[in-house]
């Protein structure tokens, strides 16, 4: 499936770096993050990948989930078989049962990984790799 560039891609790959600080401390652009969800106010100790999801879309004048719940994503947009460059991508986290999940910007994917631009990345705003076999999805705008 042809999907045009991605514009929100532009603007998550600028927060390239932003990270949560020690204990007893809190990143802003964090909190910023967080103010489009249902968290709004909270720290960077909260999981924040969504978060970031909903603010990258937000800075190009699309609306996210309204929620820092990873799995919040598999009901927004359109799902998509295969992924595309820049589309979301819904990962299980620990248990594919639970509510536990991670969420991302889909870079590419080979045999074994999935390559994900996305917040809370090892603390950071980052690209990561994850097993193929966590995907839950894919989902575009």
């Amino acid at each position: 499936m042809d999907k045009p560039a991605a514009p929100w891609m532009t603007v998550a790959f600028a927060e390239r770096g932003v990270r949560t600080f020690a204990p007893g401390q809190s990143n802003p652009r964090v909190t910023e993050y967080h103010a489009l969800t249902n968290i709004r106010g909270y720290d960077d100790k909260a999981s924040w990948c969504s978060s970031f999801v909903n603010w990258s879309l937000a800075q190009v004048g699309i609306a996210g989930t309204n929620s820092a719940l990873a799995r919040s994503w598999l009901e927004w947009g359109t799902p998509l078989s295969e992924p595309v460059h820049g589309c979301i991508a819904v990962l299980t986290r620990d248990d594919p049962a639970s509510w536990k999940g991670h969420v991302g910007f889909f870079l590419r994917a080979d045999q074994e990984r999935v390559y994900l631009w996305g917040g809370n990345q090892l603390d950071e705003v980052r690209e990561h790799s994850y097993p193929v076999s966590t995907v839950l999805g894919y989902r575009w705008p």
